[in-house]
């Protein structure tokens, strides 16, 4: 057992002989959302706290099978639904680069177990951002393949058509190894060049965030300038509206104690939503995702910020606009690559992310690989001591 000062783990998976493949030597942690036979399979929640499952999710299945090492169980927001990883049932999970500080969420353990190398590499899911948020935060890399890509079986969905489960790491080389063990990566060719968004959006970000995010549209160069038909702030919310829909009728007969107070008001949201206002929602989702489709499909990949502030204290609250470039990703069921672009001042790291198209992925990865070693922006944490035996 390693020591662990973040809460990244909240159950730690016995010795176990693995294969031999590609991945021999490497460990990886799981959000605990996803099965590993053995083990607690709570998804964060209280709910489900006794559930042990019995047998892997076929992602974890394919990792034993081409070797690696699963390590244990990780913290995660209940659910999968919030912004911080700041668990009711199981404790706040840390950032490794400041005590205190959110790692982001909801794969908030596994981007500080990679971040701390707890782990070499971790699986998370994302539904709105939740596997590039916190790889944005803990200044590591983190993938989120298209939905028809990757597997569900064994994972306790937060909204269907969103969710992906996808690898952290603390290289592109390890992500795009455990990305092709786990999903399938297409292998054809993107078309050529990069687009971002006309004034990001709209979307208020900070200094360091604007800053990073300069620094990798100079790497990539020609640039095109693309709108979008909404807000981004309004495509989130919808997305929220799409998801907490789906929560509410899959909890729908759930003991309400088991539920806590932040995720029933969450939840509550989607069924008084007035349908009228739900029609022009999912208008408002299936315009945006014909739009960054075309967008990519144009111009070879969208570059974006992955959040627009760094890692924020456990006791405040959680900016709105946290989820408001990743969502873009989730709602087009494309892939998309976020990686270190930089620090802030006080020394908090910051990302981007590159939207790419379904089918070429291994495009994405190689053009990932180019900005990434034009920025050379990775850094371990200062607090991160190397696992203990």
């Amino acid at each position: 057992m390693t020591l662990d000062p973040y809460n990244a783990f909240v159950e730690h998976a016995p010795d176990a002989p693995t294969s031999s493949g590609s991945l021999t030597g490497i460990t990886v942690g799981v959000k605990a959302n996803i099965a590993v036979a053995g083990l607690h399979w709570t998804a964060g929640m209280a709910l489900f706290r006794d559930r042990i499952a019995s047998e892997d999710a076929q992602v974890v299945a394919r990792l034993r099978a081409d070797g690696a090492s699963i390590t244990g169980i990780l913290n995660m927001e209940e659910a999968a639904l919030g912004a911080k990883t700041d668990n009711p049932w199981f404790g706040a999970t840390h950032n490794p680069h400041r005590m205190g500080l959110t790692p982001g969420g909801s794969s908030g353990g596994s981007g500080a177990a990679v971040a701390a190398k707890l782990c070499d590499a971790a699986l998370g899911t994302d539904t709105m951002g939740s596997i590039r948020i916190p790889a944005a935060y803990c200044g590591i890399y983190g993938f989120k393949p298209a939905p028809g890509s990757v597997s569900q079986t064994g994972l306790e969905l937060a909204e269907p058509g969103f969710d992906a489960i996808g690898p952290l790491a603390r290289s592109l080389d390890l992500l795009e190894k455990v990305a092709r063990v786990i999903t399938d990566v297409g292998e054809a060719p993107a078309a050529p060049g990069c687009a971002t968004l006309a004034d990001l959006g709209g979307v208020e970000c900070e200094p360091a965030v604007l800053q990073g995010f300069g620094a990798a549209r100079s790497a990539i160069g020609e640039i095109a300038h693309v709108t979008l038909p909404h807000p981004l702030s309004r495509v989130r919310y919808a997305g929220f509206i799409r998801t907490v829909r789906f929560m509410a009728t899959h909890f729908a007969d759930a003991d309400p104690a088991l539920l806590s107070d932040h995720l029933r008001r969450l939840i509550a949201y989607g069924p008084r939503r007035a349908e009228a206002d739900w029609a022009e929602d999912q208008r408002v989702l299936a315009e945006t995702a014909d739009a960054v489709r075309a967008i990519v499909a144009d111009h070879g990949a969208l570059l974006l910020p992955t959040a627009p502030q760094t890692a924020f204290a456990h006791s405040a609250t959680a900016p709105a606009n946290q989820a408001d470039f990743t969502c873009l990703a989730n709602v087009a069921g494309l892939p998309a690559l976020a990686l270190p672009a930089g620090f802030s001042a006080d020394g908090l790291p910051v990302g981007v992310q590159l939207i790419g198209a379904s089918g070429c992925e291994a495009a994405l990865f190689a053009r990932a690989r180019t900005l990434d070693a034009a920025l050379a922006a990775y850094r371990p944490p200062t607090l991160a001591k190397e696992p203990v035996p």
